[in-house]
């Protein structure tokens, strides 16, 4: 009901049928000055949407197109430690994809966990640690809504990982592929706590995403996912973070990310060229 009310809101506003969502997440917020003849909508008109809360993020819906592609954006999105429950969270996935896309793009800032990572490379996430003890999926059964039990061994589209990091080659950047850990917050973790997310797998650790990527895998979305490291998280050798260095660090890389989205609606835009014929 929730999420056809919001639909309905929106659909005589912007009636055209986006193809992409991107969720703009720390330090990404200029992407949507690619936007051609964007139309806003604040969350505060949208029936049931939230209020997004967090540092740097503007708290409205924009549509337009980008490349050519239309699409629409998240400018700000809503995190578990806002005090939102994670089907609150989760409502504009369920939105955008009644409206019509196809592919979800995520972004966030991240600490990085792995040695091997720095302040300002990006992070293209291949599979997620859930460490929030938190899910959208739960509550009564709706079919209307996709399985009950999706299949998350390939949340994340391989196809779209290989493209970024491609893109990344060729544009002479660090791109690396990794596990994302997410945690409510709105701490940072202790010198133990990052030593344990190493030693179960993590790479990156970050407070967002994953509940939006379990509804899209839910209803059948393809799923990108992009984290920029905001800070390295050396347990032997921890300096102190705050939410404003670690959106000035985002910012600082958000030339990379607009890089990877803008190759990316340019593919989708014209495929062909992107994946000439095979000659004779």
């Amino acid at each position: 009901m929730r999420v056809a009310e919001a639909t309905d809101w929106i659909q005589p506003r912007w009636n055209q049928r986006p193809r992409v969502g991107v969720i703009l997440g720390t330090g990404l917020g200029r992407f949507a000055d690619e936007i051609e003849e964007p139309r806003s909508f604040a969350y505060d008109d949208i029936p049931h949407f939230p209020r997004s809360t967090a540092i740097g993020h503007k708290g409205q819906l924009t549509f337009g197109t980008v490349c050519g592609v239309p699409v629409v954006t998240m400018e700000g999105r809503f995190h578990i430690y806002e005090g939102y429950t994670p089907s609150q969270i989760t409502l504009p996935v369920r939105v955008m994809h009644r409206l019509g896309i196809d592919l979800l793009v995520v972004s966030n800032a991240s600490g990085g966990i792995n040695p091997r990572l720095a302040v300002g490379d990006i992070v293209v996430i291949d599979d997620h640690i859930n460490l929030m003890f938190a899910n959208p999926l739960i509550g009564p059964d709706d079919n209307a809504l996709g399985p009950r039990f999706p299949d998350l061994r390939r949340v994340y589209d391989a196809g779209l990982i290989e493209q970024v990091l491609a893109v990344a080659r060729r544009e002479n950047f660090p791109a690396h592929r990794g596990t994302y850990v997410a945690v409510t917050g709105p701490n940072y973790e202790t010198r133990a706590e990052y030593r344990f997310f190493r030693q179960i797998g993590g790479d990156v650790i970050g407070m967002s995403t994953v509940p939006e990527a379990i509804v899209a895998a839910q209803l059948g979305l393809k799923v990108l996912a992009l984290s920029t490291v905001t800070n390295v998280c050396n347990p032997d050798a921890l300096l102190e973070t705050d939410g404003a260095s670690v959106a000035a660090a985002a910012a600082s890389a958000e030339w990379k990310l607009r890089t990877i989205l803008l190759s990316l609606l340019r593919d989708r835009s014209n495929p062909r060229a992107s994946n000439p014929p095979a000659p004779d």
